[in-house]
C-alpha cells in the first residue's frame, strides 16, 4: 500500500511537497483549489516536478472541490465544469494518471429540481469521463455525504458504474460515516473490484471532521481487512487536517500498523 497526504491549497505548494515528502509519505494528492489554481500550478510546473523528483515522490490529483458543476445557473454550471476539465489538462501536463472527482452537489433551490440537477450532474460526468479517456487518465468518483444530495449510498453508484465502465470508486471513510452507521463495508462488498483510491479520516458520525485515525468512531481495522480481501493494494490518502500536523504524521504510523495487522 502507498500512503499519501493532501496539500493545503492555501499554503505554498513547494513547502507542502517538502513537508509531505519529509514526513515519509509515498505521494501527494494535489488539491487543485483556489488560490492554488491550474494557471498557478502550470506557472510553477518545472519547480514542482523537480521538487517531487527530489523526494522520489508519486502524485495523484484531487480536482477542484468548491465548484457547482450542476448549478441551476447555466453560467455557473459551465464555469465550474471548465475548472474540472482544465484540471484534467493539468494532470496530463504533470504526468498524473489518477484524478479524484466529486460528483455534483444538489444545492439551494436545486433540491426542488432534483431531476434537472441530477441530469446536469450525469452530463458533467460524461464530459469528464470522455476527456479522461482521451488523456489516458483514470477518474475516481468519490462517495459523498447525505447533505450533498446525490451519490452517497452504494446503490446510487450502480447506474454510474454501469454506464462508465472505466470509472473507479474513491471510497472516503469519513463521508461513509456521516449520520448513519459507517457504510464503508457495504461499499467494499458491492464495489470492491472498482475501488481505485481510498481516503482515510476519522469522525464521530456527525461532521466530516477529518480527525486523526483512532480519534473517532470508525473501525479502520475492520475496513482495512475487508479492503485487503478484495486484493486492493494501491493508494490511500490520509485526509487528516489538524492544526498541529504532528497528528497527520502519527496517523501515517497508525495507518501502516493497522494495514499490516488487518
Amino acid at each position: 500500500m502507498k500512503f499519501g497526504a493532501m496539500n493545503n491549497p492555501i499554503k505554498p505548494i513547494i513547502k507542502e511537497i517538502r513537508f509531505i515528502g519529509k514526513a515519509g509519505f509515498d505521494f501527494i494528492e494535489l488539491a487543485v483549489d483556489a488560490p492554488l489554481t491550474v494557471k498557478k500550478l502550470l506557472q510553477n510546473k518545472k519547480k514542482i516536478l523537480k521538487t517531487l523528483s527530489s523526494y522520489k515522490f508519486g502524485i495523484i490529483e484531487h480536482a477542484p472541490t468548491f465548484v457547482s458543476t450542476a448549478d441551476l445557473f447555466k453560467s455557473i454550471r459551465e464555469a465550474s465544469q471548465k475548472e474540472i476539465l482544465d484540471s484534467l489538462d493539468l494532470a496530463k501536463e504533470f504526468g498524473i494518471k489518477k484524478v479524484v472527482v466529486h460528483p455534483s452537489y444538489v444545492r439551494g433551490l436545486g433540491r426542488y429540481k432534483r431531476k434537472k440537477v441530477e441530469k446536469s450532474g450525469y452530463e458533467f460526468l460524461a464530459k469528464v469521463y470522455d476527456k479522461a479517456n482521451e488523456l489516458l487518465i483514470t477518474i475516481c468518483l468519490e462517495n459523498m455525504m447525505p447533505h450533498n444530495g446525490w451519490l452517497f449510498e452504494p446503490e446510487d453508484f450502480k447506474p454510474i458504474f454501469k454506464d462508465f465502465k472505466k470509472m473507479k470508486l474513491i471510497l472516503d471513510t469519513g463521508h461513509a460515516n456521516i449520520t448513519r452507521k459507517n457504510i464503508s463495508l457495504k461499499f467494499i462488498k458491492m464495489f470492491g473490484k472498482r475501488i481505485g483510491h481510498f481516503h482515510a479520516s476519522d469522525n464521530f458520525g456527525y461532521v466530516d471532521d477529518h480527525l486523526p485515525l483512532g480519534c473517532g468512531s470508525i473501525d479502520f481495522k475492520k475496513i482495512f481487512s475487508a479492503l485487503k480481501k478484495t486484493g486492493y493494494n494501491d493508494t490511500m490518502t490520509l485526509e487528516v487536517f489538524p492544526k498541529n500536523r504532528d497528528y497527520l504524521i502519527l496517523s501515517l504510523k497508525k495507518a501502516k500498523e493497522l494495514w499490516k495487522k488487518s
